[in-house]
């Protein structure tokens, strides 16, 4: 290859190999950046807690968070006509580039960067747009059908960041962390109960204005107390989970978690404290000002625990404990 006039051929190759890792430098930067105005666009209390995290993680974060927010849209915002190919489309580029590494579409590029250094895989990511799809097709859940939702749409979430968590020291080379059984259920009942929790507060509109109905026997404009308890009681339940595997998680991500817990467990109050009928007038939220506050006492206390080793192998792949990633 010919050089540079007045330079050797040798470090004229140097040289381009160098502009081009800066280059890509930059588009991985500015990806990253794309990711980040996601969140801060749509979520005051998973933003909070992502604040709480390292570097690397809060970025890993915000990728995570900006794929599944754009899928959400498709399905929410856009839906109708057409929608259903805009989401294979964005399905589709994430898998070229989860192969590749690279996409022009940002948020997917970022995606993809902390999938491929964290171990998320096509096991998290098909069930995912799986249930993204259903909200495209399905308007009334029955039992197995929620299940399946909720597994694609928040339990695979909640496995997705607990890789970002346990990988953010992780270094070019080294094998993937994955934690024991146990943490990974914790991890997916946390997300399972973030989405119940927000289900509950937007049975209006999911019914009114998107004409869905997710949990299974229950019909909103119907809503009873004793509905309303047997729902608490399910995310009580994915919330114990949660709170057990807390301990096992890195000093950073558990300030984070506990923080996000913390503001999910203030709406939740304001939730079982709300009558049926006024949970379907209006949605229930937590004001900013008193999210900081619960925010920053949630952490404060957790960062004076001590730190506990976190139970996990090294492997190339997570292992889900119902076997089916």
């Amino acid at each position: 290859m010919p050089g540079t006039p007045g330079m050797p051929a040798g470090r004229a190759s140097e040289t381009m190999k160098g502009e081009v890792h800066v280059s890509q430098m930059l588009y991985d930067r500015t990806a990253a950046r794309a990711s980040r105005a996601v969140l801060t666009g749509y979520s005051t209390s998973f933003g909070l807690g992502s604040r709480l995290l390292g570097s690397v993680a809060r970025r890993d974060i915000d990728a995570v968070y900006g794929l599944v927010r754009v899928a959400d849209e498709v399905v929410d915002t856009r839906r109708g006509e057409g929608a259903d190919a805009l989401l294979t489309g964005l399905e589709e580029e994430t898998a070229r580039a989860l192969a590749s590494g690279y996409s022009t579409n940002l948020v997917v590029h970022s995606f993809a960067r902390t999938a491929r250094r964290t171990g998320i895989g096509h096991a998290e990511i098909d069930p995912f747009f799986a249930s993204m799809r259903m909200d495209l097709t399905v308007q009334v859940h029955d039992k197995a059908s929620y299940e399946q939702y909720v597994h694609g749409s928040a339990e695979v979430v909640g496995l997705m960041c607990l890789a970002v968590f346990l990988n953010a020291g992780r270094r070019p080379g080294e094998p993937v962390v994955r934690a024991d059984a146990a943490v990974l259920r914790g991890a997916q009942g946390l997300g399972a109960a973030f989405q119940k929790i927000n289900f509950l507060r937007d049975l209006r509109t999911d019914h009114e204005e998107l004409g869905r109905s997710y949990f299974p026997g229950i019909t909103p404009a119907d809503l009873t107390q004793e509905d309303v308890d047997a729902i608490l009681a399910e995310i009580g339940s994915d919330l114990d989970a949660a709170r057990a595997a807390l301990p096992s998680l890195p000093r950073r991500a558990r300030m984070a978690v506990a923080a996000t817990l913390a503001l999910y467990d203030s709406l939740l109050g304001r939730l079982s404290s709300t009558a049926p009928e006024e949970l379907l007038r209006a949605r229930v939220r937590v004001p900013d000002p008193v999210k900081l506050v619960v925010a920053a006492r949630a952490a404060a206390r957790e960062s004076l625990r001590r730190d506990v080793p976190v139970t996990s192998s090294r492997s190339a792949r997570f292992a889900d404990p119902r076997g089916a990633l």
